[in-house]
């Protein structure tokens, strides 16, 4: 046999050693650990951790907005002020008008507690609602599509001076606009993490095939294309992205259980955790993850050999 013809077999054999008899392109090809190998695995389950609540904030405030808005939207309030002498007789006048008024519940006027639980927050408790000259506030739902609450407001200017119509649009706009601002953030922070993540990968793709320059050039040698030895880091990358972002996905989801839950703490937190069928949503962030590392990898992986040739 002749010299050349032996190193062309040597080579051959090098690459079925390579490749492995079963096809499957390179998983000795690329090193299975190292510090590309730990940098992905880490890199990938934090940024899943971070996904989860990310993802979290997203949807938490997406449903906050829309109780916010829904709960603001149920009922308005008049505000009845006069003088000390005409507050009860403007009051009944005012409850007649409301017990008229098409698409609307039955008017209930609140008491002097109730009043001054809303006055707490401000003023403190035990506060003497009968020295100070507070206004008789009505409750009123809205029971039907037909209310007007423009038509309402002209006419309790022209037939009750004195009192005020609040929808509570001064105050669920800018609720309402908060949430949704909350929900862009949480939306843009899961872009950026994404964005993270693929940069992350990318490095360590570029670093792994720097680090086997020497095997690479073997394998075109025997006439490998670019695509198959990119392929072979492609599943190596993608399969360590998958197993990290599953790895952080369940840490983030075990963390959002701990949260207190709406009847121990109540309040704004408790709206973070998921509900119902939305703990199935945290799961598709390592399929995410392993499409990301498999773009990112492909796209660095064939960059760089185009680049050493």
């Amino acid at each position: 046999m002749k010299r050349g013809e032996f190193r062309t077999l040597n080579l051959k054999a090098l690459w079925q050693g390579l490749v492995g008899r079963d096809g499957g392109a390179g998983n000795r090809i690329v090193p299975p650990t190292g510090f590309t190998a730990h940098l992905t695995l880490f890199s990938a389950g934090a940024m899943a951790f971070l996904a989860v609540f990310a993802l979290a904030l997203a949807l938490a405030t997406g449903r906050l907005a829309e109780r916010w808005s829904s709960e603001l939207a149920q009922s308005v309030t008049v505000r009845v002020g006069a003088s000390e002498g005409n507050q009860d007789a403007l009051t009944q006048s005012v409850m007649q008008i409301l017990q008229t008024t098409p698409g609307v519940g039955q008017p209930r006027l609140l008491p002097d507690d109730e009043v001054a639980e809303l006055l707490t927050p401000w003023f403190g408790p035990d506060l003497p609602i009968d020295a100070l000259p507070v206004p008789d506030l009505i409750e009123m739902p809205i029971a039907g599509p037909d209310f007007d609450s423009e038509g309402l407001r002209l006419r309790l200017e022209a037939e009750a001076p004195g009192a005020i119509l609040d929808d509570h649009t001064e105050w669920r706009r800018p609720l309402v606009s908060a949430a949704q601002r909350l929900r862009a953030l949480g939306v843009i922070s899961l872009v950026l993490i994404a964005a993270a993540s693929a940069a992350m990968i990318t490095l360590a793709a570029k670093a792994a095939l720097a680090a086997n320059g020497q095997v690479i050039q073997v394998l075109r040698l025997i006439g490998a294309r670019d695509i198959t030895i990119a392929i072979a880091f492609v599943r190596r990358f993608t399969h360590r992205a998958a197993i990290g972002a599953g790895a952080g996905t369940v840490l983030g989801m075990g963390a959002m259980a701990l949260l207190p839950n709406m009847d121990a703490a109540g309040g704004f937190l408790t709206g973070l955790g998921f509900h119902g069928w939305g703990w199935l949503i945290p799961l598709l962030i390592p399929v995410v993850a392993a499409a990301v590392g498999f773009f990112a990898t492909k796209w660095a992986a064939l960059k760089m050999l185009e680049s050493v040739r």
